[in-house]
């Protein structure tokens, strides 16, 4: 593999910690590092040793969402290759959520775009005082499409309504409300606190645990293959919008786009 992007590592009490390395791009979304997020966390739910994962990141930024190159070369791609390339995030969420092991998700700065939907699909998402984070696409003529089947998941309904569309930026404790992130704290408490949300579960059966994750899955009603193939499906089609073109142009061009108010 190239550059590390995403870094894993297990103690020995079976604990994950699962890393987005690439601080100093504010761990944005690059084809690469979703590739390699993707295969991490398959390798953590096909490892029986590991017992729980945590979800960290690098730097100041836990996500900033899709890498911009990343994003301006789905530009020139045809529609078929840009439906695949775009599709990369909802399959790296669908294996984060896939996972067996309870996911904790540790989250020391922004979180924007997939770094929201990164937050959503943990079991548990602690966070410092003073995030801020939110659903931005539509600013670009785009819609959160790959993200919103598990984002709708966390939210239900109703909450996700006051945040999906209109790409407003929302802090820490909006939220806590929203169920975006469970608890809040201070920076200097964040470590502790994501301790004693994995020391019960070395206290459990891990056969258990996976069963109890696994039936509340059940229960609850998972993301279904189908709903993910549909927000793909509706994203690919946004792309080819004059919005789409326009958003994405103003944003590179450094310009507010035509209907900005």
């Amino acid at each position: 593999m190239s550059d590390e992007l995403i870094r894993t590592e297990i103690d020995a009490r079976g604990v994950a910690r699962l890393t987005l390395a690439r601080g100093a791009k504010h761990n944005a979304l690059s084809a690469e590092m979703m590739s390699q997020l993707q295969a991490a966390a398959e390798g953590l739910a096909a490892d029986p040793a590991v017992r729980v994962v945590v979800l960290a990141a690098e730097g100041p930024t836990f996500c900033a969402g899709g890498d911009l190159r990343w994003m301006q070369a789905q530009r020139d791609m045809d529609a078929a290759t840009r439906r695949t390339e775009s599709a990369r995030i909802a399959h790296v969420l669908g294996a984060l959520a896939a996972l067996p092991q309870p996911l904790i998700g540790r989250v020391q700065g922004n979180a924007f775009g997939g770094g929201v939907g990164l937050a959503c699909v943990c079991d548990v998402t602690l966070a410092v005082e003073g995030v801020r984070l939110g659903m931005t696409e539509t600013r670009l003529g785009l819609i959160p499409a790959n993200i919103g089947p598990y984002v709708i998941a966390r939210m239900g309904a109703a909450r996700a309504r006051e945040v999906f569309m209109s790409g407003r930026v929302f802090c820490a404790d909006e939220a806590v409300r929203l169920g975006v992130l469970t608890r809040i704290l201070p920076v200097e408490e964040l470590d502790c606190a994501v301790e004693a949300e994995v020391a019960p579960y070395l206290s459990c059966a891990p056969g258990a645990v996976a069963d109890a994750k696994r039936l509340l899955g059940d229960l609850a009603g998972r993301v279904r293959e189908e709903d993910v193939a549909h927000a793909i499906d509706a994203l690919a089609a946004r792309w080819e919008t004059a919005e789409a073109e326009e958003g994405l142009a103003a944003f590179f061009d450094k310009r507010a786009p035509r209907w900005a108010g």
